[in-house]
């Protein structure tokens, strides 16, 4: 017989904005993520996720920090240890702000990867592509350097280019489908990233997400896997 668990919980987050009473506060907000699967029976096993992303508008200046924390084990054996740091600052320009120039700098720490930690930053240009009230695309393409260091292995450093897509599809008020793909290509390593979400709206500034990460590399270690994948239900609350 086997019996599935399913327990999710939110992280409240609050801020507080400073300045003088005539100055507008600061565009703000962000979103805490929290969740937990359990299953047992025949298999026990248990995985959990944990997230923050953080956004701050002012003018043409946009400043993004997000940070995510993956773990899971089978028969109390861990199968999954990973956790990332992720900045990007926007400075927009042209016709309706449409166009921007973006710095970004990333962070991977992953105990079951090819790769057990990589840093990366880049710089580049993007571009607004849609930008309606149903849906929206940002394209990037830029180029920077990274530091990956191989499980067991050596440090690679090389310069790569930088590619990424960003699609939200708003279904309904209390919908939305969200897709990012980043791709990061040098010279020892390809790395794709992609991130597939749904998200619905329970009450309030609470959601259930539902998420699927895939992180491919196109040069691992022999008896390495090159795809790593990472399926959650989580509740977010955004503040």
């Amino acid at each position: 017989m086997r019996s599935t668990f399913v327990f999710a919980a939110c992280c409240f987050v609050t801020s507080t904005a400073f300045g003088q009473a005539a100055t507008p506060p600061d565009p703000f907000k962000g979103s805490a993520t929290l969740g937990y699967l359990a299953t047992s029976g025949n298999t026990d096993s248990t995985n959990a996720n944990a997230a923050l992303g953080i956004e701050l508008q002012r003018e043409a200046w946009g400043h993004n920090f997000d940070a995510a924390a993956i773990t899971a084990s089978n028969d109390d054996v861990k199968t999954a240890e990973a956790y990332r740091a992720d900045y990007k600052a926007r400075r927009s320009f042209g016709e309706n702000d449409r166009s921007y120039l973006f710095g970004t700098a990333g962070w991977r720490q992953d105990q079951f990867s090819a790769y057990d930690r990589e840093v990366s930053s880049a710089i580049g240009y993007g571009r607004k592509l849609i930008d309606n009230a149903t849906h929206a695309l940002n394209a990037e393409i830029g180029a920077g350097s990274r530091l990956a260091e191989l499980r067991d292995g050596p440090e690679e450093r090389d310069g790569i280019a930088r590619g990424a897509l960003d699609y939200t599809w708003t279904l309904s008020e209390t919908s939305s489908f969200e897709q990012d793909l980043i791709i990061e290509s040098g010279s020892t390593n390809t790395a794709i990233e992609s991130v597939s979400a749904l998200k619905a709206r329970i009450v309030g500034a609470l959601a259930v997400v539902l998420s699927y990460r895939v992180k491919r590399n196109s040069d691992v270690p022999v008896g390495v896997a090159a795809r790593d994948t990472f399926t959650s239900v989580s509740l977010e609350y955004g503040f």
